[in-house]
């Protein structure tokens, strides 16, 4: 097998990850520079111009950053929902109102899978303050990775799309009391404690604990706030979680970072 795991960037300010198998390689969202993302890749022993093509979420500047330059330079098909499209056409557009082109676009909707190379993708709504935020999950070569960020809740839709899958990369954004007694504009703070806000540790925990079916040997906290969090913090929450269910102490806990490539997680 050849299928692996690897988040580029992961918090609030820029978000990639590449999944990978044999013969096929997906970008998922692309919020670095397209410079910064050719660069992390090359860390990686990645060449760009094998990445197959690239899967957006959601139209947030983080996950999106650098499609436009990206999608030029690869020149490989684009993944996204007609709204999530139009919403990114319309931040995009410059002062005379034209609308950037993406050389090759296909557009998907929630809850119907498609392949790309060599994996099956599911996409699944998720709820986020955005026009059309989905989670993904990925199947290749019998293995199956889920990912679920910027989510403000943990829905059954949600819970039961995650099942089965050896790798989970999950948001853990904030700890409740730094949220609460930190810098942030208290509107800011009800948006992001909001159902379509962004999942704390707790949240995660309370999923870990209750719903999880415990499969993954690897789970990835992602999307950490660098202003409302603490990597330890999130990795004790989840960890303590993990161990309160017996036999769940095998899933070895990973944290994603903004700054730092987290090495390819290969299974």
């Amino acid at each position: 097998m050849a299928v692996s795991v690897s988040l580029l960037a992961s918090g609030s300010k820029a978000n990639s990850a590449l999944v990978a198998s044999s013969t096929t390689r997906i970008l998922v969202d692309a919020g670095l520079s397209c410079r910064e993302t050719f660069k992390r890749l090359r860390a990686l022993g990645e060449r760009p111009e094998q990445i197959s093509a690239i899967l957006i979420t959601h139209e947030h500047s983080d996950h999106v950053a650098g499609l436009q330059r990206l999608a030029a330079k690869l020149n490989v098909p684009v993944f996204l929902t007609e709204p999530t499209h139009r919403e990114w056409g319309r931040a995009m557009r410059d002062e005379e109102g034209k609308i950037p082109q993406l050389p090759k676009l296909e557009h998907f909707a929630s809850g119907r899978s498609f392949q790309v190379g060599d994996i099956a993708v599911t996409p699944f709504t998720i709820p986020h303050d955005a026009a059309d935020p989905v989670g993904f999950t990925f199947r290749t070569e019998g293995v199956k990775i889920g990912f679920a960020t910027d989510l403000g809740y943990m829905p059954v839709s949600v819970r039961d799309h995650l099942r089965e899958c050896a790798v989970l990369v999950l948001e853990s954004n904030h700890d409740l009391e730094m949220l609460r007694s930190g810098p942030y504009p208290w509107p800011v703070k009800q948006r992001v404690m909001s159902r379509v806000g962004h999942l704390s540790n707790d949240a995660l925990a309370e999923f870990f604990s209750s719903d999880y079916d415990g499969g993954a040997a690897y789970v990835v906290l992602a999307h950490l706030s660098e202003q409302n969090n603490h990597p330890e913090i999130a990795r004790a929450a989840a960890e303590h979680a993990l161990r309160e269910r017996q036999g769940l102490w095998q899933n070895r806990v990973l944290l994603a970072s903004q700054s730092d490539i987290l090495e390819p997680i290969r299974l």
